[in-house]
């Protein structure tokens, strides 16, 4: 098992915020989990720029840290959907404003990058 070698901060809630929605499309799978896509091959749809595997990777590390739950349906093919739990729901605020300070500064940002290349 790893073994950090410098101890984590999490007296800090920027990092433990961090923790949580660090992953690249953490924020983006708990946004589509709020408006209604439940099943994994939904959110490999809704959000297709993401590799199948590193959106289930995520879902897996949202679900340890209680922002998810997975429910199983019994039967053939097995079914499984995802649930924000009610912690998950409570970072719904920040995640929104993530995507409101994204929208409002967009062009800014594209033009910045456009400008390194």
């Amino acid at each position: 098992m790893y073994e950090r070698k410098i101890p984590e901060d999490l007296e800090c809630g920027i990092n433990v915020s961090m923790k949580v929605l660090g992953g690249k499309w953490k924020a983006c799978i708990l946004d589509s989990i709020s408006k209604g896509v439940r099943r994994p091959s939904e959110l490999h749809t809704a959000i297709s720029s993401a590799a199948p595997r590193v959106i289930n990777m995520q879902l897996r590390e949202l679900e340890e840290y209680g922002m998810v739950c997975k429910k199983i349906f019994p039967g053939t093919p097995l079914k499984v959907e995802y649930y924000l739990t009610p912690t998950g729901e409570s970072i719904l605020p920040l995640v929104a404003a993530i995507d409101q300070w994204g929208l409002t500064n967009r062009d800014h940002i594209i033009r910045m990058q456009e400008a390194l290349q």
